[in-house]
């Protein structure tokens, strides 16, 4: 009888090494408020994942933080977080083509992942916005080429809702007021599904702590 019990067990357990759904890559950034587990569209954005991902394998995000909130003033629960390697040229890889949401198909609704980026499309490098709430402002329309929307959150959006009500000032123009005071930091990103493509660039920013 024990034996055929712990067979049952066996077979409705999850395997260990499941898959998520085909195109799909999972994340996990682990910070100091939590952990959040983006998956990654990889079939509808697959330059802007391949990006992520090369910072991710090199562990470029590791140690780096999430310094912006933006809260909208109507509705402060509602915004984005924003995180990455801010200025930090050390840890900036080669540019790569926008992918627009009329191309992809990704919205910016609640819990998705996005790039950051300069004023033209192509700026995007290493620094990327989780939303909370629908923010279709963001979607490329017209010759408003928007922002490159990715993937979204599957878990975790409590912390990343913690880190939109953090404290916040200082910053100027368009960031004016919504610098996070004590930064949340990212302690490490991990690649949750497939293999590590490391760029094999050399990691100057870990130069002084080899030291």
């Amino acid at each position: 009888m024990r034996i055929l019990v712990l067979l049952l067990l066996l077979a409705l357990a999850p395997a260990s090494g499941a898959q998520p759904t085909l195109g799909l890559v999972r994340v996990r950034l682990v910070t100091s408020e939590g952990a959040i587990v983006l998956a990654l569209d990889a079939r509808r954005a697959p330059r802007t994942t391949a990006n992520f991902m090369a910072y991710v394998d090199d562990g470029r995000f590791d140690g780096t933080v999430f310094y912006r909130a933006s809260r909208r003033k109507t509705a402060p629960r509602f915004g984005f977080v924003q995180g990455g390697i801010r200025t930090d040229a050390r840890r900036i890889l080669p540019p790569f083509p926008h992918e627009p949401t009329t191309r992809t198909g990704i919205s910016h609704l609640d819990a998705t992942v996005s790039m950051a980026r300069g004023a033209k499309p192509g700026s995007a490098g290493g620094n990327f916005f989780i939303t909370v709430g629908a923010t279709p402002s963001m979607d490329a329309r017209g010759d408003y080429p928007g922002y490159a929307a990715f993937g979204r959150v599957v878990a975790g959006l409590e912390t990343v809702r913690r880190i939109l009500g953090k404290p916040t000032g200082g910053g100027s123009d368009a960031m004016a007021g919504q610098m996070i005071l004590q930064p949340v930091r990212l302690l490490r990103a991990q690649r949750l599904d497939g293999v590590a493509k490391p760029t094999g660039r050399t990691k100057t920013w870990l130069w002084n702590l080899r030291r």
